[in-house]
């Protein structure tokens, strides 16, 4: 769950990889990390939403789609849960203290947020590769 943080949480398959079943997993889980799963992913995606806050020149919108919510309501309301601020408020008070804001055109193509233009043509890292397959031509 740390590492694919981003995308959608498949419960089923995470408890499946763990060899539990899934209601099994999720008590398991809160009995080590004292919150479910969902909880446990929502403060990991807060935390990362904060460390965009405070260096990349984003919009509170990209950052929340960046981080894996699909809804911008939702966002905020665990953000001002967790950090006691919203995002726009977090940003203000801590953005700009040292370094340079990264560009956001940089932070999105890192973070591999812009689509592709051409899905057939070769990836620079994965020459050879369809991009939307993941298949060698």
């Amino acid at each position: 769950m740390d590492r694919d943080w981003a995308g959608p949480l498949d419960l089923d398959a995470v408890a499946a990889h763990a060899g539990y079943s899934r209601y099994h997993f999720v008590r398991a889980f809160k009995a080590v990390y004292g919150q479910t799963p969902g909880r446990y992913l929502s403060r990991r995606r807060i935390e990362r939403a904060e460390e965009l806050l405070r260096s990349a020149n984003l919009t509170v919108t990209e950052i929340c789609s960046l981080v894996g919510f699909s809804s911008l309501g939702t966002f905020s309301k665990r953000f001002k849960e967790q950090t006691g601020s919203t995002p726009s408020a977090y940003r203000t008070k801590h953005a700009g203290r040292g370094a340079a804001l990264i560009p956001g055109c940089y932070a999105l193509l890192w973070a591999g947020g812009f689509p592709s233009r051409d899905a057939g043509a070769p990836t620079p890292d994965r020459p050879g590769e369809d991009r939307n397959s993941g298949e060698a031509r």
